[in-house]
């Protein structure tokens, strides 16, 4: 299969692009980073592992179910 410099140049493009990575509002952000505020970062990042999880199952159920269907 021969791969096409458009989709070569779009996937260096998308590697290279600078992209902000701060994801939480500023309120957010400024209750996660005070004293007060290390119980209710603890929960958020959970929540964050937690949501994070969910598509790696099923990125493996289906890959595993890709598998067994080719052998």
């Amino acid at each position: 299969m021969k791969v096409k410099f458009k989709h070569i140049s779009f996937l260096l493009f998308l590697l290279c692009a600078k992209t902000n990575l701060w994801s939480q509002c500023a309120m957010c952000r400024a209750a996660l980073e005070s004293e007060e505020g290390k119980k209710l970062a603890e929960g958020v990042n959970d929540g964050i592992t937690f949501l994070m999880i969910i598509p790696y199952i099923l990125v493996a159920i289906v890959g595993y179910q890709v598998f067994k269907k080719k052998k």
